[in-house]
């Protein structure tokens, strides 16, 4: 009987410490507490802080923090708790980041990736564990919808590419009277198949000719061949869909081989490591531009150069929107729960940002419109806007 009490005994005390521990770490309900009793949620940020888009990276990594920064690290009643990693843009080591998020760091919303390929190896298992992943830069179609599936917990902040390569083509045909034009594009990367294959129909189907589309591969340095093959065929435009390393380098190799066609590009363009000398007087789409009058971009520019001491790109905008659109549907929401936050994010309507009013269509994608950009003179200048 001495021994029955003795361990029911400690049955009781070992029940009391499981609950007191509980309660101290939060796990006893659904919103996770700090032990003074606020409320928290934790964010992850995953970009390529190394690697070959870097620069893209790092200032999107920079628009999280100053967002973060001047929200206070809240969102309405939640504490901010924030996780940074770089995906080196590999898509391997993306879906390392993301499973380390998720799983060891607990993280209930995510904003990245940066590039497509890494974007849309990390979206399907951001949305399978049922956390919020926005994008700010991922353009490619199948970041939120795949096989006619719309991810419904994954967002982006940016356009996509079927439309900026739409812009593109009309640019060219209906601004600078391109009659023909030619193709160079990354074969293994869906950004750049994208942009290449709307580029190629909206072009074709406003009455211009493509005269030649070559592929290439990632690790590819040297294009004499196909850029011979180019030069016989002197289009007026060559299109380079791809970011700014690669299209650095295509460039230079180009103008060598006497090709004289106008250079026209994507958002990838956008880095202050673009080769400003090669690409001279090439034009590419994309997200906003600096010279934008409106008092909404002046601040965000005057905030940025305050803290970073440089002039933000695209991807620092679209991130710095990105995030307070997260922001604003975890306030919205009154809550941690991915599902509510989700549900808010839905149902945004033209919520203020920087690169213009974003409403969320059916797929979670923006409707918004694109800026041209020139390069000349060794710098970016604005050209025009170009609506849906």
């Amino acid at each position: 009987m001495l021994l029955k009490r003795i361990k029911k005994g400690r049955f009781i005390l070992l029940s009391l410490f499981v609950a007191v521990a509980l309660a101290l770490t939060g796990c006893s309900g659904k919103t996770a507490q700090t032990n003074t009793g606020e409320k928290t949620i934790k964010i992850g940020f995953m970009g390529p802080l190394t690697g070959d888009a870097k620069t893209f990276g790092e200032s999107t990594r920079n628009a999280f923090l100053l967002a973060l920064e001047q929200a206070g690290m809240k969102a309405g009643e939640y504490k901010i708790e924030h996780v940074i990693t770089d995906d080196r843009n590999d898509a391997t080591e993306a879906v390392n980041v993301v499973d380390k998020l998720i799983s060891q760091d607990k993280v209930q919303a995510i904003v990245g990736s940066v590039t497509s390929r890494t974007t849309i190896a990390v979206s399907e298992i951001a949305n399978s564990k049922k956390v919020v992943l926005i994008s700010p830069t991922a353009t490619a179609e199948k970041v939120t919808v795949d096989n006619n599936q719309r991810k419904e917990f994954v967002f982006r902040a940016c356009f996509l590419d079927p439309f900026q390569g739409e812009i593109a083509a009309r640019f060219a045909r209906e601004n600078l009277n391109a009659q023909t034009a030619a193709i160079l594009y990354d074969q293994g990367n869906d950004y750049s198949k994208g942009l290449a294959e709307a580029f190629r129909k909206s072009f074709e189907a406003l009455g211009g000719q493509i005269v030649a589309s070559e592929a290439y591969s990632k690790d590819d340095q040297d294009f004499s061949a196909v850029l011979t093959n180019i030069a016989q065929k002197n289009p007026d435009i060559l299109y380079l869909p791809d970011y700014y390393g690669k299209v650095s380098l295509i460039g230079k190799q180009a103008r060598n081989k006497g090709i004289k066609a106008v250079f026209l590009g994507g958002d990838g363009w956008d880095s202050p490591e673009l080769d400003f000398a090669a690409m001279e007087g090439g034009y590419f789409t994309n997200h906003y531009s600096p010279d934008d009058p409106r008092s909404e971009v002046q601040k965000w520019i005057q905030d940025y150069k305050s803290k970073y001491g440089a002039v933000p790109d695209a991807f620092a905008t679209l991130a710095y929107d990105a995030t307070n659109l997260l922001l604003n549907a975890i306030k919205t929401a009154n809550s941690n729960d991915p599902v509510k936050i989700k549900e808010a994010l839905q149902a945004t309507r033209d919520f203020p940002g920087v690169t213009g009013k974003i409403t969320f269509n059916a797929n979670g994608d923006p409707v918004k419109p694109a800026h041209i950009i020139q390069i000349k003179g060794g710098k970016q200048v604005y050209v025009t806007t170009i609506n849906p």
